[in-house]
């Protein structure tokens, strides 16, 4: 009786030892046969949408400013008035420049009382020469005299000419429509010759300035197609055309670009945050591809994404790391420059959980 029992408990044993067994291998496998979704790269059938953040801008904006300098005297205007086409904005004290122009009347009554005594004494001395009673030298210094005198005349002419300007200079009006965007002076203020008094933004059009990066700028022509959208007017978009791009870099590996709206929404100001998008055609961007930011990875020795292979097996793929040159982030994922192909599986859910010669479930 002993001997079944113990029999038992061994037999026991071996079967509960088995099927630990058993369990673990099962675990194993099923550990090892985790489920990932990947995506297929191709290109884009309508090329590929890239987007850039700018600022809109007035398509006319202009700092006013004194052509010369005085104590500002009137300036009734404030930001965000609208200027009409030659309303008086301002005006400097014309102390000054009134008595230089007085001062330049009486020079040029002087002048010509001096020319006419000058010519009176030529046509008095050219008598004396014809009976011959001075010499040719007498005769030359006051025809010397009457033309001096006559270019002092002509002198002091342009410089009451250029008194009266000042006068004039000393009020200061709008060119066009327009409104007022900064006021950087107040009354009683002394501003110099070409100092900023106000900044006016003319017109009803809005450019969107941008600074493109110098690996795209090489596709970027006049009047390319635009999309434009404003974080006010969600889900909106407005299209555009590009009417500048720099030919220098502004700041550091950028390049200035305009895009003009093609109609202008009411509501809109300069100033305004603006995403501008580009659709490339795929001959220029035939080895870039897109993929989402999740696929993407970072460790030590660089950039990479997982690639599932093909085993033979239904459903089931080999994970392969593959290192991969990443450019411009973009809203639709990460550029890829370099390291994928066309036709290539990329491991989009489950990116954690796998690692290089990995078996998985694709779906």
């Amino acid at each position: 009786m002993k001997q079944t029992i113990q029999f038992i408990l061994i037999t026991t044993l071996i079967i509960n030892i088995w099927g630990c067994g058993q369990e673990k291998d099962t675990t194993e496998e099923a550990v090892a046969l985790r489920s990932v979704r990947s995506i297929v790269v191709s290109m884009p059938e309508n090329g590929l949408t890239r987007t850039f953040s700018g600022t809109a801008k007035a398509d006319l904006q202009s700092n006013l400013s004194f052509r010369v300098s005085g104590t500002i005297l009137t300036l009734d205007v404030k930001v965000g008035d609208r200027l009409k086409a030659d309303q008086l904005i301002a005006t400097l004290d014309p102390s000054d420049y009134q008595l230089q122009a007085q001062q330049a009347v009486a020079n040029l009554a002087q002048a010509e009382a001096t020319l006419r005594n000058a010519k009176a004494n030529f046509e008095r001395v050219k008598g004396l020469y014809e009976n011959n009673n001075i010499s040719r030298d007498q005769l030359d210094t006051a025809r010397s005299n009457a033309e001096s005198s006559a270019a002092q005349v002509r002198a002091s002419k342009k410089a009451l000419e250029l008194a009266r300007l000042n006068v004039s200079y000393a009020s200061l009006y709008a060119s066009e429509a327009c409104g007022v965007a900064e006021k950087n002076a107040e009354i009683n203020e002394y501003v110099n010759a070409g100092q900023t008094i106000l900044v006016v933004t003319c017109g009803d059009q809005l450019d969107i300035g941008l600074d493109i990066p110098e690996s795209v700028i090489g596709q970027i022509q006049n009047d390319m197609d635009a999309v434009v959208t404003f974080s006010i007017i969600p889900g909106e978009e407005f299209a555009g055309k590009v009417t500048e791009v720099g030919v220098a870099s502004s700041a550091s590996t950028t390049f200035p670009v305009t895009v003009t709206l093609t109609d202008t929404p009411s509501g809109l100001r300069p100033g305004l945050a603006a995403q501008v998008s580009f659709t490339f055609e795929n001959s220029t961007q035939q080895r870039n591809f897109i993929v989402p930011a999740v696929a993407v990875g970072q460790d030590d020795s660089g950039t990479y994404v997982y690639l599932v292979e093909q085993t033979g097996k239904e459903k089931v793929g080999l994970i392969k790391k593959q290192s991969v040159t990443t450019g411009e982030l973009t809203p639709s994922g990460i550029e890829i420059v370099d390291g994928i192909k066309v036709g290539d599986h990329i491991v989009t859910a489950g990116v954690n959980i796998v690692r290089e010669g990995l078996e998985v479930l694709t779906h």
